[in-house]
């Protein structure tokens, strides 16, 4: 390939010429990573996205299909768009964005058209779910900050669904902080089906002509005696529910400085208990739960802010106050020393130390030091917005949260996320005090300083915040540390995760081999063969990757094995396009994910990852107001169709569903039940929890629901997910009323009650009822169910939903817009897109059905 005028950029008929730019690490990387599905592992702020993109350039460029790039949030989406955009000649319109603030019936039209999508996992794991679209085309699949691949996270999903799905699959896997240990690396690995691992750190030569020297600084913090005296009342209450637990045999001690690790033991030994239908396991599951609350609080009132303290307090009032409130709320909010601890709170009128601290600091950094901006992280939203208020008498400063509403504080839209980003970059103000929203790869500016407000207990989540200096020169971190706190031992967690983290990134690079033989993917026999063939038929010059190469490049592919000295030597005489040796990837800021840990996370870690769906309005997927397009796809007759409401797609058993062979999931806004099963079956899910929360509800009753259930299907379902012992344990209920709702159901609504164990014992029970129903009776399936509707204005809501499957929300809207059936039936596409919930593909989908001849 010809040498293009600046050999430092890399050249390739996909990308922008003199766009990226050539480092030698980042070439080493992308030729593994084109070969084999790789792990990639790189500090951050060092280009892990751009590796993924040369990658894609190649694959796009040598075999076609489609690329899907995932990263966690909307934010980073956003942010990567705009990367690709500018990087690749492909056309801006071929690069489609897939998040849940796009329709479903515009991105099953947007995948077939497009050849890169850059896509929140969410969507695209409700995308398959629904069979909107098939991985079956996609060439490269990149999962950014790929360490979230564990537990019930889509990545995983999404993983399994690709590598079986996919003609030509490969993976690449990034992030600067993939586990802190081999075992969580190697089920990261496992998890998203890569086999090899490229590890870079800021050791090596090649990289470290490009990182800085990042100084960390510990400030010590002394609680006054106020905050001390709101604190040990707390821990005086700890001690004596510890005490109760201690006498039920699953405590060991009464120390209120308990680590969560002890709790989950003790948690572990109270269900055993109850397994045993042992009522003291109920009793202390429910002190368990005042544990969990009072260590909250106190880490708060240590660690925080008096002010954080004092708002958790009011949200635990008001939750003991509100109905079907757990005894656990309502026996700490009667505990008289937690009593005097608020009323401490509430009549506290100094400052917290770790403000007053931080005013200090910045008075330092960006006055007599003349810095120009500074990035304070907080685990509170409450303390980002108390600090906010605090400090901008002093400073230029604005917040930068997420973009939920917490019911006590309204959250950041993502326009808003950026115009408060763009101002920072510009200088518009100097102080970002942020969540960890802005933790994981926002591509934030160079900053002078990097403030921890708190310890961060976990190795990746402080190497991410680190990550946001040191970028371009030698980069500056404090952390504040109150003394005698949870501080000083999640200091000391850190410190001890993080520098093994590092040992083994450093071990992991060295011994590669003995990682890569750890790994146990599913897939791992498939990608041994197609990376034995790559090699095998590199040395013909007509691999995979060269197919489309060698009609325009005359150099064999082959050389993606070349020395690293050659590589350089080449790069010195001419630039060598990426089709001439591994596409190897330079540096995009690094992108990670948006996880608010939020001031009441009583039982769960500091880690949380936040989700989103398709909704109108919100990230949840509670209201759609337009069911998606049925799938255009072939079910054989041996396959069941199962339909599913948006709504379950918190479960996991649609997910479990949507794997099996014989079952085709298709999903739909439901105007009753959960799944349907045939046109006389649909049924209910319930968790306990669920069936308690739709007893007490006035707005959406148990009855309600159940009664529409009824009317639309001849055999309706209702099923109960968990142990039912979890109904007379869960809420202040009388179990004679329980008992009465369940009798009511069976008598005088005729449902059946199926109790089920798990999620995916009820994806087992759904798929046995809805085979015997399609198979065994010959049942068809129907959304509207076998019944008509009741009355008038159900039989007129009946009719315009079944209009392209438009859902009856979307229905609702139509006729209180037009009025009558036939208005709706005339009504051009134009005065159907005025419809609030209506789009151009839903009115052109309308007019279809409406006004298309009958064949």
């Amino acid at each position: 390939m010809a040498a293009t005028d600046d050999s430092a950029y890399v050249d390739h008929p996909l990308l922008v010429s003199s766009f990226i730019e050539q480092r030698l690490y980042q070439i080493q990387l992308a030729g593994t990573a084109r070969k084999t599905d790789t792990l990639v592992c790189l500090p951050t702020g060092l280009g892990k996205t751009t590796v993924s993109l040369l990658v894609t350039a190649t694959r796009l460029n040598s075999i076609g299909g489609t690329a899907l790039f995932l990263a966690p949030t909307k934010p980073l989406v956003r942010q990567h768009v705009e990367f690709y955009r500018n990087a690749l000649t492909i056309p801006d319109e071929d690069i489609v964005v897939f998040t849940g603030e796009v329709s479903p019936d515009d991105r099953a039209a947007l995948w077939d058209d497009a050849q890169v999508v850059i896509a929140t996992p969410q969507v695209i794991e409700n995308d398959l779910i629904g069979n909107r679209i098939s991985l079956n085309s996609v060439t490269h699949l990149t999962f950014d900050e790929c360490h979230r691949a564990t537990g019930e996270y889509a990545y995983v999903y999404i993983a399994e669904r690709y590598h079986d799905d996919a003609t030509n699959p490969r993976v690449t896997g990034m992030s600067a902080s993939p586990g802190s240990d081999k075992e969580g690396i190697v089920t990261v690995c496992n998890n998203i089906g890569v086999s090899a691992v490229e590890v870079m750190t800021e050791d090596d030569a090649d990289v470290a002509e490009y990182t800085y020297t990042t100084d960390v600084e510990w400030k010590h913090i002394e609680l006054p005696d106020e905050i001390i005296q709101i604190r040990d009342a707390l821990n005086d209450v700890i001690r004596d529910r510890l005490q109760q637990l201690k006498s039920l045999g699953v405590a060991d001690t009464t120390q209120p400085d308990v680590s969560q690790k002890q709790l989950n033991q003790m948690r572990g030994k109270l269900q055993k208990l109850i397994d045993a239908d042992n009522s003291d396991g109920y009793a202390g599951m429910s002190t368990h739960a005042e544990v969990m609350k009072l260590r909250r609080a106190v880490e708060l009132v240590e660690t925080q802010s008096v002010e954080s303290v004092r708002r958790y307090f009011e949200r635990q009032r008001n939750a003991a106050q509100s109905s079907g409130a757990s005894k656990a709320s309502q026996r700490l909010i009667a505990e008289p020393k937690v009593r005097q601890s608020m009323q401490l709170a509430e009549s506290f009128d100094g400052t917290h130390p770790k403000f007053s601290r931080t005013r200090i600091i910045l008075a330092q950094t960006l006055g007599i030091e003349g810095g120009e901006r500074v990035i304070i992280f907080t685990e509170s939203r409450d303390t980002a917005e108390a600090l906010t208020e605090f400090l901008s008498a002093s400073f230029d400063v604005q917040r930068f949260v997420g973009q939920n509403d917490t019911g006590r504080s309204e959250g950041m839209t993502q326009r808003e996320q950026q115009k408060a980003l763009t101002a920072f970059r510009s200088g518009e103000f100097e102080v970002l005090v942020s969540t960890s929203v802005a933790e994981e790869g926002l591509d934030v500016p160079e900053v002078d300083l990097v403030l921890f407000f708190e310890p961060v207990p976990t190795a990746i989540r402080s190497i991410q915040r680190k990550g946001r200096t040191g970028r371009q020169t030698e980069g500056r971190v404090v952390v504040l540390l109150a003394e005698d706190t949870r501080d000083e031992a999640y200091f000391w967690i850190s410190r001890r995760r993080q520098k093994k983290m590092e040992s083994e990134l450093r071990s992991l690079k060295q011994s590669v081999d003995d990682i890569e033989s750890s790994i146990i993917s599913p897939q791992e026999e498939l990608t041994t063969y197609n990376h034995d063939l790559s090699t095998e038929t590199d040395a013909k010059a007509s691999d995979e990757d060269t197919d489309a190469e060698t009609d325009s490049d005359s150099d064999s592919d082959s050389d993606s094995d070349i020395s690293k000295q050659k590589i350089a030597d080449s790069a010195k005489d001419s630039q060598s396009g990426i089709t001439d040796f591994a596409p190897n990837d330079s540096e995009l800021s690094n992108t990670e994910t948006e996880t608010e840990t939020e001031t009441e996370r009583e039982a769960q870690s500091a880690e949380t990852a936040s989700e989103e769906v398709y909704s109108t309005d919100t990230e949840t997927n509670t209201a759609v107001s337009e069911s998606p397009p049925t799938p255009d796809v072939d079910i054989s007759e041996d396959t069941i169709e199962i339909v599913v409401d948006q709504r379950e797609l918190d479960s996991t058993v649609p997910r479990s569903l949507s794997t099996r062979d014989a079952i085709q999931t298709r999903l739909e806004t439901l105007a009753v039940g959960d799944y349907v099963l045939s046109d006389r079956v649909a049924v209910e899910r319930k968790s306990a929890t669920d069936f308690l929360d739709t007893l007490l509800d006035g707005n959406r009753s148990l009855f309600e629901q159940t009664g529409d259930l009824v009317r639309a299907y001849g055999r309706p379902v209702l099923i109960l997910e968990g142990e039912l012992t979890t109904l007379y344990t869960e809420r202040n209920i009388d179990p004679s009323a329980i008992q009465g709702a369940l009798a009511s159901l069976a008598v005088d609504f005729d449902i059946s009650i199926l109790q089920t164990r798990n999620d995916s014992d009820t994806a087992d029970m759904l798929e046995t009822i809805a085979t015997r129903e399609q198979t065994s009776r010959d049942r068809s399936m129907s959304v509207h169910g076998e019944k008509s509707a009741k009355t008038l204005q159900e039989q007129q809501e009946y009719v315009v939903s079944s209009i392209a499957d438009i859902g009856p929300v979307t229905a609702q809207s139509l006729l209180d817009a037009f009025g009558t059936v036939e208005a709706v039936m005339t009504a051009g596409e134009d005065d159907l897109t005025a419809v609030d919930g209506v789009g151009a593909v839903t009115a052109t989908r309308i007019r279809d059905v409406v006004g298309s001849n009958y064949s």
